[in-house]
């Protein structure tokens, strides 16, 4: 019994020392939560209802460890598909406290590219490996993901809900919030840029008290990078984004909360 009451003490300090160390603790992701989003295209005087995209929190075990399992679904509606269509999947399992990524799965096709990728998160031995696909649906590369991994670092599903997690409180308008990700197997150092408070309204009429942020992004098939993107979240203990506001590589998206459920 001091034997186990031991492993469980250092446990738990441990994981509150990477915490602290990452600067995240979960507070606002619970099982169960749901978010779905209508996303509206604009290129020109033209807003298109594009697209549907939904987040669900689930739990798992992942080698034998209590997880969420983080998914977001996006998909355009079929009278869009001729213009760019787009059939995204991306699921993270993570520690539920700590959001530390175990294992992350991407399945996207955008337009006519192709990129699939599958990365392991190895604590112990401090890298990530896996395979990343890119190419298109007649020819794709291969290529092997073996990267040194940063503890603090995440991949681009668990970086929404770690941002959600970021206390706001503690910075001013303008400040950077550095921030570290993994992309295609490579990782980045990039940065929040926290905007204030505001509040927005839905195409529905809801209007809410936001917090107000951009994240830099890294140059995609979608995004050309920089600080293009501004997001709105909830300014309370959920901290639901309302709005995602950016600019494309052709004209710009906006995707508006539509329906939330929250989890247990």
């Amino acid at each position: 019994m001091k034997k186990l009451f031991f492993i469980l003490t250092f446990f738990a300090a441990y994981l509150n020392s990477l915490c602290a160390q990452c600067g995240i603790i979960n507070r606002t992701t619970r099982l169960g939560e749901r978010a779905i989003y209508d996303a509206y295209y604009n290129w020109g005087f033209i807003w298109m209802n594009a697209a549907e995209v939904t987040f669900i929190t689930r739990d798992t075990v992942f080698n034998g460890e209590y997880c969420y399992k983080l998914q977001a679904i996006g998909r355009t509606h079929s009278g869009y598909d001729f213009f760019y269509q787009v059939r995204d999947t991306f699921v993270s399992i993570v520690h539920p406290h700590s959001l530390q990524p175990r294992f992350f799965y991407q399945n996207n096709l955008e337009k006519k590219t192709v990129t699939r990728n599958f990365q392991h998160f190895d604590e112990l031995n401090a890298k990530t490996t896996g395979k990343s696909i890119l190419g298109t649906l007649k020819k794709s590369q291969l290529t092997p993901i073996d990267t040194l991994w940063d503890p603090c670092s995440y991949d681009v599903l668990t970086m929404v809900y770690k941002a959600r997690n970021i206390d706001f409180y503690r910075h001013k308008p303008n400040d950077k919030i550095p921030i570290k990700l993994i992309i295609n197997g490579k990782p980045h150092n990039l940065f929040i840029r926290y905007l204030g408070k505001e509040s927005v309204t839905t195409r529905k009429g809801e209007t809410y008290k936001c917090l107000k942020f951009s994240p830099l992004l890294v140059e995609g098939t979608i995004f050309n990078g920089g600080e293009d993107m501004i997001v709105w979240v909830t300014d309370d203990s959920k901290r639901v984004p309302v709005i995602v506001q950016a600019k494309i590589l052709i004209g710009s998206v906006k995707a508006m909360l539509r329906e939330y459920r929250a989890g247990e």
